[in-house]
């Protein structure tokens, strides 16, 4: 399971869900109570597209310390969090279909 945090204003989400992933949207801002609502504990991959949200990286790790974290956004990842981001990627330098299959590459069969 992917959990999308943050405006998908790329279509992530739906990139990932046309290729077969199961994707379920954080609602609101990502804190530990809406992280953990969305389905953390199962996820395999945690997406934020908001760098605002970025304080939700290391409650992630510390809640489920094999989730890979991602982020998919044109802001710069804040200091704080770039140790325990696994992949920081800007949307001007790759679209989301290659992001998408990059993701979902050996993810669905876990």
């Amino acid at each position: 399971m992917i959990l999308i945090a943050g405006p998908d204003t790329d279509g992530l989400a739906d990139e990932l869900e046309a290729l077969g992933a199961e994707v379920v949207r954080v609602e609101g801002i990502a804190t530990r109570e809406s992280l953990d609502a969305a389905g953390l504990a199962e996820a395999h991959t945690l997406v934020l597209t908001e760098m605002d949200d970025a304080s939700a990286i290391p409650v992630a790790k510390e809640a489920n310390t094999q989730v890979r974290i991602v982020t998919y956004s044109r802001d710069s990842l804040p200091e704080f969090a770039r140790g325990q981001t696994d992949l920081a990627i800007d949307p001007a330098l790759l679209s989301v279909d290659i992001v998408a299959e990059e993701l979902v590459d050996g993810e669905l069969e876990a």
